[in-house]
């Protein structure tokens, strides 16, 4: 099984591209789904210990849990300690599912696949780009982004041309779907003949 890591910059259209690789018929996991999943159940608890706070009905306070760790290394540091083996046990027990599954390709939907070093634990890289100019209208017409905070979430990102730069495939979203369903074939044609890469 060859797997293939998905990610793009907020509003580059990575969630349709996701959705669409799971209507070719490829399992997909999805990173952020997974964060959700574990702050709402077993992560909830230990989080409050360390946070205390932090929590409320047995669930993570996402924006309380950010006043604490925003801004202060340790404290992320503390918070990715918790977090990450819950994460990988879910992110492998995905992997030995497709795989017993037989699909030949999976997709690990990451959005800062490159800047936590997930790139290296995949087979290839897919990067979802659109121009500049599209992906701001994209995020700013969702009603719930300032453009002060847009600019502060970009600056955390490694830029869109180095991640194309990166990639060992790239799918441009700024032309509709069909065009996007016409790479995710060409790229599982490709895939299935690439040389496993992740240790």
């Amino acid at each position: 099984m060859r797997v293939l890591g998905l990610t793009g910059s907020i509003g580059m259209g990575k969630s349709t591209t996701a959705k669409l690789f799971a209507e070719a018929g490829v399992p997909v996991y999805d990173a952020d789904a997974t964060v959700h999943h574990v702050y709402e159940g077993e992560a909830a608890p230990l989080i409050e210990a360390a946070f205390p706070g932090t929590t409320a009905d047995g669930k993570v306070d996402r924006a309380k849990l950010s006043e604490q760790v925003v801004g202060n290394d340790a404290a992320m540091k503390t918070l990715e300690q918790i977090v990450h083996p819950l994460l990988s046990a879910y992110h492998r027990k995905f992997l030995d599912d497709a795989e017993r599954a037989g699909a030949a390709v999976a997709v690990v939907d990451v959005p800062l696949l490159f800047e936590t070093g997930g790139d290296k634990r995949v087979d290839a890289v897919v990067v979802v780009t659109t121009d500049a100019e599209q992906q701001r209208q994209r995020i700013l017409a969702r009603g719930t982004m300032t453009p002060e905070k847009l600019d502060a979430i970009l600056a955390r990102q490694l830029p869109d041309a180095e991640k194309r730069k990166r990639a060992d495939f790239v799918v441009d979203t700024s032309h509709g779907l069909e065009p996007v369903r016409i790479s995710i074939r060409e790229i599982l044609s490709q895939a299935v003949r690439m040389p496993r890469r992740r240790p």
